[in-house]
């Protein structure tokens, strides 16, 4: 096994020491999506009350619905009298209504309304308690381990929980998997049929908020007695994106400068550090027996790290692989690792792979090999 030390200190801006974040909320989870980084986590594993944060597994599911063909954004969906009876926040859509797929994702983003909640879940299961059983089956399948949902809206129920990893780990697959339905998250305003008042809207509190460094484009809050206040939330300055969940706070101003102080933390107190560009070699690796002596390495698309303020003298690099690589070889092969060390984080382990075809030898060069094979091992047991 041949293991290579490379330092980077020097090519890292210095900066102050990074200041952990003690967060007033009683759950929370914080997480940097280009680096794929957890920058604090406080309780996040405990599933809770979401509350309306659940919201986002509905969102999930009629957006997967939307990919597959099930639906289009101009199907529309009937009503039920359990929708229209539901109370807290809604949409105020009525019997005789026929609202839209785009309609109900703008009245659950929005307007939080539990009534289109209810809609959509009837509309692609049939019964809400239906619905549910498929979200469950459905979070299982995309990594949601403390989740289990008993509705399609949040309403107060003892076996509805989520945890706040969960809800960010949502966030992340919503983000990723349907980038032209996410802004409907940014949006602000909507009222189906002039029925919604104006403090019914999107009560985000980052979206009305940002300080010229950063935009936040997302996603949901939630609040009920025994939950407390809570936010689904996402900003991006430089095309760096963060996502995170809070959750437990006494009131919505409370959320509301939290929510602030978080981003500008996360933002402020780490620096993303490209130590592999995309395409570029790591290192070229001796072959065995092969048509060529010697192959590439390189990461399928380079190495980017988050790394805490003041800690640029710490990071260490490691390529490991096994020496001299035996041929045959094939392009993309992975044949070794490079590993970041950072201390206080978990390691970041990138595979390395070939970067181009090496077929094995000839009988003449593999003589030719294991003759010098033989003649270096003689000189370095000479020489010892």
């Amino acid at each position: 096994m041949r293991v290579f030390l490379i330092w980077i200190a020097a090519v890292l801006a210095v900066a102050a020491p990074a200041r952990a974040f003690d967060t007033n909320a009683t759950s929370a989870w914080v997480y940097d999506v280009q680096s794929g980084s957890v920058l604090m986590e406080k309780n996040s594993d405990t599933p809770i009350p979401p509350a309306s944060m659940s919201k986002l597994m509905t969102l999930y599911m009629l957006f997967e619905a939307l990919h597959e063909g099930r639906v289009t954004m101009e199907t529309e969906f009937p009503v039920s009298v359990k929708a229209w009876k539901m109370g807290g926040s809604k949409m105020f859509v009525e019997p005789a209504d026929r609202p839209t797929v785009e309609q109900l994702i703008k009245g659950i983003v929005i307007n939080s309304g539990n009534d289109a909640c209810v809609v959509v879940a009837e509309g692609l299961a049939g019964t809400e308690e239906a619905f549910a059983r498929r979200m469950n089956e459905r979070a299982k399948e995309i990594g949601l381990t403390q989740t289990h949902l008993a509705n399609a809206s949040g309403w107060p129920h003892p076996e509805h929980r989520m945890s706040t990893h969960d809800l960010g780990v949502l966030a992340a697959h919503i983000i990723r998997e349907f980038p032209e339905l996410y802004k409907y998250f940014a949006m602000t305003e909507f009222t189906y049929k002039n029925r919604v008042p104006a403090n019914a809207n999107n009560r985000n509190p980052l979206l009305h908020l940002g300080n010229g460094e950063w935009t936040a484009d997302g996603l949901k809050t939630g609040h009920t007695e025994e939950a407390g206040y809570g936010l689904v939330g996402s900003a991006v300055q430089d095309g760096r994106r963060v996502i995170f969940v809070i959750s437990g706070l006494p009131s919505d101003r409370a959320r509301a400068e939290e929510s602030e102080r978080l981003v500008n933390w996360a933002f402020r107190e780490f620096t993303m550090s490209t130590l592999v560009p995309a395409g570029e070699n790591v290192v070229e690796a001796p072959v065995w027996l092969g048509t060529a002596g010697r192959v590439g390495l390189t990461t399928e698309s380079g190495v980017n790290v988050l790394v805490p303020a003041g800690a640029q003298d710490q990071v260490r690099v490691e390529v490991v692989y096994e020496s001299p690589i035996p041929a045959p070889i094939r392009q993309g092969e992975t044949l070794g690792q490079l590993v970041v060390t950072i201390p206080g984080t978990p390691d970041t382990v990138t595979p390395l792979i070939a970067t181009a075809d090496i077929p094995e030898a000839g009988f003449l060069g593999r003589m030719k090999g294991a003759v010098m094979h033989l003649g270096q091992r003689a000189i370095n047991a000479a020489g010892s």
